[in-house]
């Protein structure tokens, strides 16, 4: 073969294995979509909410095309570790439990749960007025687990598969009150369904970190911390979060 035509195909092939490669890069964001503010589906269909967006700006550090696809929660995890997506940003409560079946970037925020019930009334958190109480989470949660470790023998407890549902009942009157996490109950007091309803002492756990899982041992874990890392430097995280809370959820 001619010297010149064999240094033709040989750049050839390397821009088409670059190509491949920066196509390869390309990586998906899994979500719930259920959880408003931080994961949700707007009436257009489009997946969004503080979740997704701290997701597309560590994307953007990572110079890495993603896309968003959405999973029920119960399943979320499996669903990572079956390569339905590559990293998981859900608002997921880092646990010794889940660090079993998956690893967890450094906590990109921290949530604390808190009840909400009726206005006025006698709802109140102490175990004696609480006995007998029918109280709401959603499945699978730190919520849900708090109530059944804390308060298992005192309440009612019914767990569901969305915190919508949960808040559903709660209207109905089919509840008395709902833990769950304060940023998302706050969200839903502001809305139309949650006029009638307050939150009802402190909070119960005020240090519940959650961070983005990746499949065990997989090295995007630190390219998701350095991202994470530049964008609470420049100011990125800042503006996302100033956006969803007049508050630093940080």
């Amino acid at each position: 073969m001619h010297k010149y035509k064999k240094i033709l195909l040989t750049t050839a092939a390397a821009l088409a294995f670059a190509s491949g490669a920066v196509a390869a890069d390309k990586l998906k964001i899994g979500t719930e979509g259920a959880y408003p503010p931080f994961n949700l589906i707007d009436a257009s269909g489009a997946v969004g909410g503080f979740d997704v967006e701290i997701a597309q700006a560590l994307c953007a550090k990572m110079q890495t095309e993603c896309e968003v696809v959405t999973s029920d929660w119960d399943g979320i995890i499996p669903a990572l570790n079956a390569r339905k997506f590559d990293f998981l940003v859900a608002s997921m409560s880092i646990t010794e439990e889940r660090q079993q079946a998956v690893d967890f970037t450094a906590p990109y925020y921290t949530n604390k749960l808190q009840f909400i019930a009726p206005k006025g009334g006698e709802f109140k958190t102490d175990r004696a007025s609480l006995k007998g109480k029918v109280i709401g989470a959603q499945r699978a949660t730190i919520a849900g687990t708090w109530l059944e470790d804390n308060l298992g023998e005192v309440v009612d407890i019914k767990l569901y598969d969305t915190q919508e549902n949960a808040y559903l009942d709660l209207t109905s009157g089919r509840l008395d009150g709902v833990l769950a996490d304060t940023f998302v109950n706050w969200e839903w007091l502001k809305s139309e369904a949650g006029q009638g309803f307050e939150f009802k002492g402190e909070p119960v756990f005020d240090n519940d970190k959650i961070g983005i899982a990746v499949r065990k041992g997989d090295p995007l874990r630190e390219r998701l911390n350095s991202a994470l890392q530049q964008i609470v430097a420049d100011g990125t995280y800042q503006q996302i979060n100033t956006k969803y809370f007049p508050f630093s959820i940080y």
